[in-house]
């Protein structure tokens, strides 16, 4: 295999190539037959053409954190955006340029250097792009709206390897697509943010129950969620007979202390963890303390409401990890009609998840978090299109706005070049 292109390209065997193609989910180890290091959107053009005289499949790796490993080919292209880490801030106007391969701990260093953030994820080492092109649920959404509301424009390469932009006012059905139809219509290459005022300051609550009270509490704590604050993301966690609720504050912890006696008066606490971080703190309390080393596996669903029954179902927990988040306030604002992303009326996302080490667990580890998630499908409202794992897009997007991206892929990627993702297939 012959090519003149410039950028960095990394072959089976050669240096470095075992740790490009390693992802977050150990469980993938797929080998691509060439793996392409982009360092400039003119490399990520050339890499396209490439792939496409060569009949290559192309994936696109940012943080490698999708869990079914769709940034990684079997005998195909990577496409390695990771090079493509730059971060620039303007403080003054409020914006931040970010390169399609920076992580979110590139994005929060960088614009917290004077007090600003913008919504991202929870995971520092998760990449940007994706995140944002799925939507981009983070700890900011309730106040300032998901990462794909805070775009304000994308520079993206085309399946044609042609360089296009997307805004409101510049080929708006793409832009209106990249927010939250993943990444079916070509590959991002910067972002232009806007970024909010947030201070450095956040505030971390946790409260543990007994089991006993575990439905008393959840029921308690889905009400207070009603009214909370926009500032506070009202989290749970179930594993086994353990029942944790909590909150999560950004701005002045002073403020968000006031929350804390209804917390306490929810049933008998015993533990609680109330700790002031910083905002970069905060965003990596939920890295992987041993990184890329575990198998992964989980499946979400949206909860529009959280009926008790729902809640009995999400106590009759196998000994294995769920959470709940809370959604609302400036995610709801947005209307429905202005953005891929779907199902904005959302009270809470449902993960459940695992990891381990041998692979002889697998079959026993997924078949639990399939069947446990089955019990929580009869109160669900769709899905988070990051959170697909194996299922259907129709899950992500209901009949009218597929219609609308079926639509925008059949203009901008007709061959499905792109479908290593939660593909959008074309009509044609």
């Amino acid at each position: 295999m012959t090519t003149t292109l410039t950028l960095e390209l990394l072959y089976p065997g050669e240096t470095g190539y075992d740790e490009a193609r390693t992802i977050w989910n150990a469980m993938i180890d797929r080998r691509p037959a060439v793996i392409a290091r982009c360092h400039s959107t003119a490399d990520v053009a050339a890499a396209v053409r490439f792939a496409r005289a060569g009949e290559l499949e192309i994936a696109v790796r940012c943080g490698g954190h999708n869990i079914a490993g769709l940034a990684v080919p079997e005998g195909g292209l990577m496409i390695d955006l990771t090079p493509m880490n730059e971060v620039r801030v303007d403080p003054e106007r409020q914006i931040a340029w970010i390169e399609g391969g920076a992580l979110l701990g590139e994005l929060d260093r960088a614009t917290q250097e004077y007090g600003l953030a913008t919504t991202a994820g929870n995971v520092s080492h998760t990449g940007v792009g994706g995140l944002t092109l799925g939507g981009g649920m983070g700890w900011l959404a309730r106040q300032f709206g998901l990462a794909c509301d805070n775009v304000i424009s994308y520079q993206l390469v085309t399946a044609d390897g042609d360089l296009v932009t997307a805004s409101a006012t510049e080929n708006p059905d793409l832009f209106w697509g990249l927010r939250g139809g993943g990444g079916n219509f070509g590959i991002v290459t910067s972002f232009e943010f806007r970024l909010h005022q947030v201070g450095t300051c956040t505030l971390v609550t946790e409260f543990t129950y007994p089991a006993t009270e575990g439905f008393a509490v959840l029921r308690g704590w889905r009400d207070l969620n009603a009214t909370a604050p926009r500032q506070a993301t009202f989290t749970a966690s179930v594993r086994g007979e353990e029942l944790t609720v909590g909150f999560i504050w950004v701005g002045d912890p002073a403020d968000g202390t006031q929350l804390i006696p209804a917390f306490r008066s929810l049933g008998t606490v015993v533990a609680e963890s109330i700790e002031e971080l910083s905002y970069l703190a905060l965003q990596t309390r939920d890295d992987s303390i041993q990184g890329h080393r575990f198998r992964r596996y989980w499946k979400g669903h949206y909860f529009k409401s959280l009926p008790d029954d729902a809640i009995r179902a999400l106590l009759r927990n196998p000994g294995i990890g769920a959470s709940l988040q809370a959604y609302g306030g400036a995610i709801a604002d947005v209307p429905d009609s202005d953005a891929a992303f779907s199902h904005r009326d959302v009270m809470f996302e449902f993960v459940t998840a695992t990891r381990w080490e041998d692979a002889a667990d697998d079959a026993e580890r997924i078949g639990t978090i399939r069947a446990y998630a089955a019990t929580l499908e009869p109160y669900a409202g769709g899905a988070y299109v990051n959170t697909l794992n194996g299922e259907s897009v129709s899950r992500a997007f209901p009949p009218a706005k597929l219609a609308r991206l079926t639509a925008l892929k059949n203009s901008y990627d007709p061959a499905n070049i792109f479908h290593l993702n939660q593909n959008i297939r074309p009509s044609a």
